[in-house]
């Protein structure tokens, strides 16, 4: 019976051994469309690991233990292009990259990790939320004048706001830091907003005193980071500054409507002397034939 009893023991002891080995985690994943999303596998592979990644029981990417064998979407099944060049994986980790992601990739992404010694597993939940129909937001402002673009974010430890001007980094906020840093300071070398920018710590950024030169494409790059998982964000403004400040636009108003009164003033004028009756003299001949009335008056009277 020890035998027996022996034999049984060694026999729970690797099922529990194995149970142990094959440890299983679920993320949930909320990302918005045209997010770019990497899942991360938290291991760094020695060429012995065979990993693989599933959406929906279907396998959408694979690295073998000795790298002879690499593929992502239609190179690991053919004739299914869900993804469309849109997947990249991480030939020293395994992390899977998801880039402008759409509704139609909601669903369930399940990695496997296997080597000769233990296997494992991690099961990522997403939810990819629409968004509307504009790709970016139009701002429209005029010389002089101050505005706010709105990240609309909340701002958490891990998120790190970058803000950028025709390509050009213009203001950040680390995402483990209270500081913000804006224009001279990130070391931009076009200095063109001279200190003229604030950036709050929602990541909102304000510009005061605009000019001619702030028209252009800003966009702000949201960068969220997980063990887990990291997303990026893109949000883009298209701003558009006019040439005259709203205080000139008000002053030249006013003087435009001071010409209008002006001329209409004049042509009043012009008006009133046209019409204006003629002031009468002695050679008036109305006056004239009533002195001759009155002289044969005179003339009669007397003889």
């Amino acid at each position: 019976m020890k035998p027996f009893f022996k034999s049984l023991a060694g026999i729970l002891f690797l099922l529990d051994h194995v149970a142990s080995s094959v440890g299983s985690d679920e993320v949930l994943v909320s990302v918005m469309e045209e997010d770019s999303v990497i899942f991360h596998t938290s291991v760094v592979t020695n060429q012995q690991e065979d990993i693989k990644w599933y959406f929906n029981t279907t396998r959408i990417a694979q690295i073998n233990g000795q790298f002879s064998f690499i593929c992502t979407d239609v190179q690991c099944n053919k004739g299914t292009e869900r993804f469309r060049d849109r997947l990249k994986l991480d030939n020293q980790t395994g992390s899977l990259t998801i880039m402008n992601i759409t509704t139609m990739d909601s669903g369930v992404y399940e990695l496997k990790v296997i080597s000769s010694s233990s296997s494992g597993e991690k099961i990522f939940n997403v939810n990819v939320n629409s968004i509307s129909a504009a790709e970016q937001e139009e701002v429209k402002t005029n010389k002089g004048e101050s505005f706010t673009l709105d990240s609309s974010e909340i701002r958490k430890p891990n998120i790190v706001m970058t803000w950028y001007f025709n390509d050009a980094l213009i203001a950040q906020i680390p995402g483990d830091s209270n500081k913000t840093f804006t224009d001279i300071q990130c070391k931009n070398t076009d200095e063109g907003f001279r200190a003229r920018l604030e950036l709050n710590q929602t990541g909102s950024l304000a510009i005061k005193d605009t000019r001619i030169t702030d028209s252009g494409l800003y966009k702000l790059q949201i960068n969220i980071s997980d063990s887990s998982f990291s997303i990026t964000r893109v949000k883009t403004f298209s701003v558009t500054v006019t040439g005259l400040s709203s205080a000139a636009g008000v002053i030249g108003a006013v003087f435009v409507l001071l010409g209008i009164a002006a001329v209409i003033a004049g042509v009043f004028c012009c008006r009133l002397k046209r019409y204006k009756p003629a002031a009468q003299t002695d050679n008036d001949p109305k006056d004239i034939a009533l002195k001759d009335t009155d002289i044969l008056k005179s003339d009669s009277g007397q003889a």
